[in-house]
């Protein structure tokens, strides 16, 4: 009699007539599979199921996916929130744990067919299973982002990682939350079988069945480093690396991780317990809580963009410069086509020079590297402006040159293409005054280095429409960004909100206060970069202009007057003429080695934020953006503002709820 199981909604489960049990994981209502408590519940059934099964009725189980773009990309984050205490945690962690461990001893071979994103849970369910075939396709990855979340690993994926692929692939896998591609996988062991395409999983699947393939796990080579002292001198070197890129006080979770390995990493079964001990007070800590509101801010604004008919595949820029031959660049790297303007054609081989660096970086195999060259075209004369689905005009902030330019590309451009400024400080008003149709006007406001901040303003005039508006998000959520619609205001968001910051040192350096104590400072608060070395990075004259144009500019302080502009003046204008607030060599600031206590620095770092805070709350109220929560998102993904804390706009509300509370008390 056949097996069925009844009401599945997120698997559909069936045995074929050579016995193989196929479990299809297929999310009702969603677009990526997602490991929640609805589809863990149904996989219990199906396990239960096959335990159940009379002998040789079934002869191996195969877990595959139903979904375009995912085997499973994790746990459902959206149920996180349910979990609030130690034991609720434990509790439900238990329950997957024990799903896991009957699938590791069913008797029959499990199989899993992974294509498109198999990350966190789901590369912990996949390690649970005998032997993992993955197909090579550029959709497919694998990893353990949890570290990002605050958390690591919790469904025993730290001792299976460590099992399959060794200590220091297993370790260096879970801690720098790399999404690997499938043949770095197989190298290291996660996965055991290639094949080349995803219609190729179901029959490599069917024969690892039929011959009860089973992984060997990392060899005895590998496994040596588990034994001490080598276990403790690569915790030791794990720490180190580690600290090097983030503070223990405000990620925990990666020196819980190195603790636990150093503690157990010999120990499977001791392991396997100290691991949820743990991961729980890990998941409920305000850190894992603020960075899964930043993973959600990130969704939000990808939903911001509409899913309409809309798919640029052509970019014209109009203007070389850095940040011109970047936007160009970028877009040629997000698989578009793009043409490259300027009337120095001197500048477009610049562009042409640094954008082969950057393809050098981010494209794979030499095939791709020479289709990305390809598509970066030199346009000196603007030949392929007309076929463009998206024209970005980046030359210089001067009124009158966009305004020219916008005047004579108008009736040129596709009558449905976009016509973006990449202007960081005029108004929209101003630029489309000669256009005929302003309502066509957007900004498309990217940050420098393009290829490193995720975010990209969407400025909305007042003429501007909404289509238009939908039209520029798709393009910025086409070339992997984030978007966010701002409205046009000096500043816009991110401008806005940092000049004051960044005022706010200089106004501190003026004071006496030594540079690398502000910049320490910013650092202990958990900012990316010290304001100081931040603003040689931009570049003073920029930074200077900005603060003129928002009436921030610091007030003179005796006969050194404006610390800012008495550099600018004397041609001091940081990293790029190699002086500035720091003396710059090799391409890094030469510091002074300077210590300062703890109490120090995170009094002067809450006096460094406290006006980007204020600024935060005030670009709320004059609605430059929908919401708190986009004032939040935009700040983080704009400035790199702690993501730790949430965003300044919750920092704030949740420091004034802690104050109130201190109060009551």
């Amino acid at each position: 009699m056949p097996i069925t199981i009844p009401e599945l909604k997120d698997w559909t489960f069936s045995v074929d007539y050579e016995g193989i049990a196929w479990a299809v994981a297929d999310r009702e209502g969603e677009s990526m599979n997602a490991l929640g408590r609805r589809p863990t519940e149904e996989l219990d059934k199906i396990v239960s199921a096959v335990e159940g099964a009379e002998a040789g009725e079934v002869k191996g189980l195969v877990l595959i996916s139903g979904k375009d773009t995912s085997f499973i990309a994790g746990a459902d984050i959206n149920e996180f929130d349910n979990f609030d205490t130690d034991d609720k945690i434990k509790d439900a962690v238990k329950q997957t744990l024990e799903l896991f461990d009957r699938i590791e001893k069913l008797p029959v071979p499990v199989v899993a067919a992974i294509h498109g994103y198999c990350l966190g849970g789901g590369l912990e369910l996949a390690l649970a299973c005998h032997w993992r075939i993955a197909d090579r396709e550029e959709g497919t990855r694998l990893g353990f982002p949890e570290v990002k979340l605050g958390i690591f690993p919790g469904l025993n994926g730290t001792v299976r990682a460590i099992r399959s692929a060794g200590p220091v692939d297993g370790m260096t896998a879970m801690l720098t939350a790399k999404m690997l591609r499938p043949s770095a996988a197989r190298a290291m062991g996660l996965v055991d079988q290639l094949v080349p395409t995803r219609h190729n999983l179901r029959w490599a699947a069917r024969k690892a069945v039929l011959k009860k393939l089973r992984s060997k796990g990392a060899p005895w080579w590998k496994k040596l480093m588990l034994k001490q002292p080598a276990r403790g001198l690569l915790a030791k070197q794990m720490r180190q690396k580690t600290a090097a890129k983030v503070r223990e006080e405000h990620y925990p979770a990666p020196f819980r991780l190195i603790d636990l390995f150093e503690t157990c990493g010999d120990d499977p079964e001791g392991m396997r317990l100290a691991e949820t001990q743990l991961f729980a007070p890990l998941f409920i800590s305000d850190t894992a809580r603020n960075l899964r509101r930043v993973f959600k801010l990130s969704e939000m604004l990808k939903a911001d963009a509409p899913k309409g008919k809309f798919k640029p595949r052509k970019v014209h820029v109009i203007g070389a410069g850095t940040m011109g031959g970047d936007i160009a660049a970028w877009c040629v790297v997000s698989g578009m086509q793009a043409s490259l303007q300027d009337l120095d054609e001197g500048q477009i081989e610049k562009a042409l020079s640094r954008a082969k660096k950057l393809f050098k970086k981010r494209v794979r195999g030499k095939t791709a590297y020479e289709s990305a060259v390809a598509r970066l075209i030199a346009d000196p004369h603007g030949k392929y402006l007309r076929q463009a689905d998206v024209v970005i005009e980046a030359v210089a902030e001067k009124l009158d040159v966009k305004q020219k330019i916008f005047a004579e590309i108008e009736g040129k451009a596709k009558p449905d293409a976009v016509l973006a400024t990449n202007t960081s400080s005029l108004k929209l008003e101003q630029i489309a005054a000669p256009l005929k149709d302003r309502g066509r006007l957007v900004g498309i406001h990217f940050f420098n280095p393009v290829a490193q901040l995720p975010l990209v303003e969407v400025v909305q005039g007042e003429a501007t429409r909404e289509d238009e508006i939908g039209k520029a998000c798709a393009f910025v959520t086409a070339i992997n960004k984030l978007p966010l619609i701002v409205k046009s205001c000096p500043g816009f968001l991110v401008n806005r909100v940092l000049a004051p910051y960044m005022m706010e040192a200089v106004r501190l350096y003026q004071e006496g206060q030594p540079r690398e104590k502000i910049d320490q400072a910013a650092l202990k608060f958990g900012m990316p970069m010290g304001p100081m070395e931040l603003m040689d990075m931009v570049g003073l004259d920029i930074c200077n202009k900005v603060g003129e144009e928002l009436s921030l500019a610091p007030e003179a302080q005796g006969a050194a007057g404006n610390a800012l502009a008495s550099l600018v003046k004397q041609g001091k204008l940081g990293k790029k003429t190699g002086h500035g607030f720091y003396e710059w060599v090799d391409g890094k600031p030469k510091r002074k080695d300077m210590q300062f206590s703890d109490a120090e620095l995170t009094r002067l770092g809450e006096e460094l934020v406290a006006p980007l805070l204020a600024e935060a709350a005030r670009a709320e109220a004059d609605g430059v953006v929908a919401d708190a929560d986009h004032v939040d998102a935009g700040v983080i993904f704009g400035t790199g503002f702690a993501p730790f804390r949430g965003g300044p706009l919750h920092y704030a509300k949740m420091k004034s709820s802690a104050a109130a509370g201190q109060a009551a008390a």
